[in-house]
């Protein structure tokens, strides 16, 4: 048996891994793009073996393999992921999503890229990213440790370019019936051009959908018109571009708003316009979402049924909590109760003095502005911060050491507060 009929019986042998890693980058991809309100279609992969085997055969014939090894790193896309969006100006956004998701195994490629098209043509041709990614260990449990090192093939592009690609690689690179004639390659050129036109179109088609959705009275009708929404209000107030990797979880924040009847531009425009640009600490939809709670923390419960009706992975979630260890979850319950009656304790305190209203969480502003507390007391207060975020997002389980020591810890801070004399400036 040849090298090639070696590496094809191992290479069926190995499909499923294949298969599988790619449905896992496909799944957090997915995840990721819905709940930042990113319209698009995921597909997965694993190459298919006769398609493969006339691949290798095929290259074989140029590079000339002498190993094993030489085939597995010339073939990268054994696994392969599929992105095509609905809009192709989201390319942007789905790059910086992307590279904070995955370990890159080299460095993306961007089409087109060829210096001469393969045949005569007048219009650009295939227009998309390929990126080659490896899943990141933090993110996968035990049972999923085997898939680390697999190289996947990310492409994205619009879903009319994919359409038109896949039409033209098989026509063109694995013909049938023979070389294509010269009218056959001017019509291709032609579908070409109809679909760059039509990328112009979506773009037209989504900027229509924005302006729609910024009419105040008009109640958003899905996470997608409220993340178009966010990406448009929220740029003049944090003073440049947003991207979608800076909204964080919309899809949680469009149900919550529609749970408390808060789902229309006018009735947002409040939370808006207190957003801060630190987006990579505190994505907007988290920043949204803590003044909702913090107004009211009966709304911390309404919260928890939105996340276990929306689990991504990657998310523990209310659904865990309910099968995690008693003691876990009693420790949780225990923390967040304290840090809301902290949040009331500074509410409450802020309120007093001052004689204005503090819907929103204690910032570091607010409690700086109170003058009870030292610098030690306030970085503090900014460690138990993130062990809330952790907890109330669904980002990771705190130790339960930590969440008990964090509760008695800003149960006397709370306390502090509550018997010192105010000094708001």
């Amino acid at each position: 048996m040849g090298l090639i009929e070696d590496f094809i019986a191992r290479y069926r042998k190995e499909y499923d891994f294949y298969d599988q890693a790619a449905r896992l980058v496909a799944q957090v991809l997915e995840g990721r793009l819905q709940g930042a309100g990113i319209r698009s279609m995921v597909t997965s992969r694993a190459k298919a073996v006769s398609r493969l085997e006339a691949k290798v055969s095929k290259r074989n014939l140029a590079k000339n393999y002498v190993s094993m090894d030489d085939i597995y790193n010339d073939i990268v896309d054994l696994a392969g992921v599929r992105v095509a969006l609905y809009f192709p100006g989201e390319r942007g956004q789905v790059d910086s999503m992307i590279k904070s998701l995955f370990f890159f195994a080299e460095p993306q490629k961007e089409f087109p890229s060829a210096p001469s098209p393969t045949y005569p043509k007048r219009f650009s041709g295939y227009w998309a990213t390929h990126y080659r990614v490896q899943l990141r260990e933090s993110s996968l449990n035990d049972a999923q440790k085997r898939y680390k090192d697999a190289r996947i093939e990310i492409q994205v592009a619009s879903v009319l370019m994919h359409a038109w690609a896949e039409v033209e690689h098989d026509l063109v690179y694995k013909p049938l019936q023979g070389k294509l004639s010269e009218d056959e390659y001017a019509i291709l050129d032609e579908l070409n051009g109809l679909v760059i036109a039509g990328e112009i179109a979506l773009e037209r088609l989504q900027k229509a959908g924005e302006a729609r959705v910024a009419t105040g009275g008009r109640a958003f009708s899905n996470h997608y018109d409220l993340a178009a929404h966010l990406l448009n209000a929220a740029g003049p107030i944090l003073k440049g571009p947003v991207t979608d990797t800076a909204l964080g979880r919309v899809d949680l924040l469009f149900d919550l708003l529609n749970k408390l009847s808060l789902s229309k531009p006018d009735l947002l425009r409040p939370y808006v316009t207190t957003l801060h640009s630190d987006t990579e600490r505190r994505p907007l939809a988290e920043q949204i979402i803590d003044q909702l709670l913090a107004e009211d923390d009966s709304r911390y419960k309404i919260y928890e049924e939105v996340r276990l009706n929306r689990p991504v992975p990657g998310d523990y979630g209310p659904a865990l909590q309910e099968a995690m260890d008693p003691d876990v979850h009693e420790a949780i319950g225990f923390f967040l109760a304290h840090w809301i009656a902290f949040e009331r304790t500074v509410r409450v305190k802020a309120q007093a003095i001052s004689g204005e209203r503090y819907p929103a969480m204690p910032t570091s502003r607010i409690l700086e502005k109170l003058g009870l507390l030292s610098d030690d007391t306030l970085k503090e207060i900014e460690r138990i911060r993130r062990i809330r975020n952790n907890v109330v997002h669904g980002v990771e389980i705190p130790h339960i050491f930590d969440l008990r020591e964090a509760a008695l810890r800003i149960q006397a801070i709370a306390d502090h507060i509550n018997h010192e004399s105010p000094n708001m400036n």
